[in-house]
């Protein structure tokens, strides 16, 4: 589904307008009447917008991609660009003290999260008003719908904790009448997971060819993760209270059915790179295009300001690694992490990752002066690339990335993008997912080879890592855990050892900051970063992450006014 097809909607519930005049039966130009819409190639046309709505990125504070909610808000990234007044929302996110309930990127995201939940709700009234005999795909698309549906709510469910859950029974304009308190955390948590668990009873195992379109393994895999998220039982104060074993058990098992049709790619560079797309590793990704017979293409926006300031690139600096992240990929000289001592010093230039031992998954992730950007060995990384050095440091993000000679790489002046796919759900997180149950199920022994087999990968991917001469830009050492030997695999250690491996393997991806909140830590782990990392970066300096609040993000004040306040704040929010 790389060419998505562009349709413009008006209104999908046309009222009878009777026939007081002959133009009252002629529909307006740019809309689409209820006679063509309840048509299976109406609905055909409405499922392809549902699926659109994955890629409708906006650089303007209204991203699909998780970054600035989940990596700004972590500790492995700064905002970046021309200073803490260059979207200023992001600021307000990666600071905490300051953010507010009336951010108008929040307001929208929510708004822009349940437009693309409506298109789905809107697909589905139409199906269901098709026979199985006029329209043999059917319960497919009811299945697919219902994936998609799950999707943008378990991102609306993880960005802001208590919303509406809205289906196709209830009309758009009724949207503000339903409560974001109908359901408790936990219901709603059942609501989304029961989305998926339909999704994976239903789909095909193949996509009929069509890469991207929802699929049985799909839905398995993102009903693990609400599983997973899910396990994870709150209080009313964000704080975890229970962790259940029986959802646990459940992802071990939903991983397994996963193990025959996946595998790790052989290099862990390939999962960013767009010649290499659609992977063994790519689950669930946005399938974004380039020359499709749209005016830019279905480029990837999320990542449009993310690039270096260059005669190459030009625009915008955003989306930079802390000190902390870059520190965090070191190793000790058996080639484990260095747990304790990793920030009592910085890796802060080209020579020390090569006097260091470090994670080669350090130069997969992030740009450092002196180095090849993005693989390319005569494309050295500058200082002068970076837009605020003073304030941000001299680091840029790479996996979003591509070059500016790549063929899907396009400039849309000023700005510039790919049409690289963004992953969505990879098996290298999926099978994080399994360590991760098992060791808090106690089983924290069969937990030992997964994180060694992500281990392995992230040793043996280091072919690209190299300069001109074809020497290593870096001393790459890393090794796997072996109890008794370089430690002790007890369920703390094992735990500790996972948390740091998600850190590594998905950083700058935009899952951290959910994972701590999961984990329910992100108070501690958030004011022991900004302890540190104040004293490098001055912006910085008042910063602090409130328990019981910051957790989530407040629920939109318009929406709550809109809602005529139905709508309940978030707790620490009031």
């Amino acid at each position: 589904m790389k060419k998505i097809i562009r349709i413009i909607f008006a209104a999908l519930f046309i009222s009878g307008l009777g026939s007081c005049s002959d133009y009252l039966d002629i529909n307006p130009r740019g809309q689409l009447g209820e006679n063509q819409l309840n048509t299976v190639a109406g609905a055909e046309n409405l499922v392809i917008a549902a699926y659109s709505a994955l890629g409708n990125d906006n650089f303007n504070n209204k991203t699909n991609g998780l970054w600035p909610y989940g990596d700004l808000r972590s500790g492995d990234a700064y905002k970046g660009g021309a200073g803490t007044g260059d979207m200023g929302e992001w600021n307000l996110y990666e600071t905490f003290v300051s953010m507010r309930v009336d951010v108008g990127g929040l307001d929208q995201k929510w708004y822009r999260q349940y437009v693309a939940i409506s298109r789905v709700n809107n697909a589905l009234r139409v199906i269901n008003g098709l026979s199985a005999d006029e329209y043999p795909n059917r319960e497919i698309r009811i299945a697919e719908m219902r994936f998609l549906r799950a999707h943008y709510m378990f991102e609306l469910k993880i960005l802001f904790k208590h919303v509406p859950f809205v289906d196709e029974s209830i009309a758009p304009e009724a949207y503000i009448t339903v409560s974001n308190r109908e359901f408790t955390d936990a219901e709603l948590w059942s609501k989304i997971i029961d989305e998926f668990r339909f999704a994976a009873s239903v789909l095909p195992e193949l996509n009929e060819g069509q890469i991207g379109r929802a699929n049985k393994y799909m839905a398995k895999a993102y009903l693990a993760k609400a599983l997973l998220y899910a396990a994870y039982e709150q209080n009313e104060q964000h704080e975890v209270i229970n962790i259940h074993a029986e959802k646990l058990e459940e992802v071990v098992t939903l991983v397994d059915e996963l193990d025959a049709r996946y595998d790790l790619s052989q290099d862990f560079a390939f999962n960013f790179l767009c010649e290499y797309e659609n992977g063994p590793e790519s689950i669930f990704a946005v399938q974004h295009s380039l020359n499709d017979g749209t005016e830019f293409g279905r480029l990837d926006w999320s990542a449009m300001l993310n690039y270096p300031m260059n005669a190459e690139y030009g625009c915008c600096g955003f989306h930079q690694p802390t000190q902390n992240l870059v520190n965090a990929f070191k190793t000790s000289m058996d080639g484990l992490p260095l747990f304790e001592t990793y920030n009592s010093s910085d890796l802060a230039t080209s020579g020390a990752v090569k006097s260091q031992n470090i994670d080669p998954r350090l130069l997969h992730t992030v740009a450092i002066v002196g180095l090849p950007y993005k693989y390319k060995t005569d494309f050295i990384f500058q200082n002068s690339w970076i837009r605020q050095i003073e304030t941000y440091g001299n680091y840029m993000s790479l996996k979003e990335v591509v070059l500016y000679d790549n063929p899907c790489f396009k400039k849309v002046n000023p700005f510039m993008s790919s049409s690289k796919n963004r992953d969505i759900i990879r098996f290298d997180d999926v099978l994080l997912w399994k360590a991760e149950a098992l060791i808090e199920l106690g089983r924290h022994m069969q937990a030992l080879p997964i994180i060694n087999l992500i281990r392995n990968r992230a040793a043996e991917s280091v072919s690209r890592l190299v300069d001109n001469d074809g020497q290593a830009t870096g001393k790459f050492v890393v090794e796997g855990y072996e109890d008794g030997v370089n430690c002790v695999w007890s369920q703390s250690f094992a735990r500790k050892a996972l948390r740091w491996e998600r850190r590594l393997e998905l950083a700058m991806e935009g899952f951290r900051f959910f994972d701590l909140v999961r984990w329910g830590i992100a108070d501690t782990y958030v004011n022991e970063y900004l302890e540190i990392e104040k004293t490098k970066r001055n912006y910085l300096a008042a910063s602090v992450f409130k328990r019981n609040r910051d957790e989530y993000f407040p629920i939109p004040l318009s929406q709550i006014n809109f809602s005529k306040k139905l709508y309940q704040q978030n707790y620490g929010w009031n």
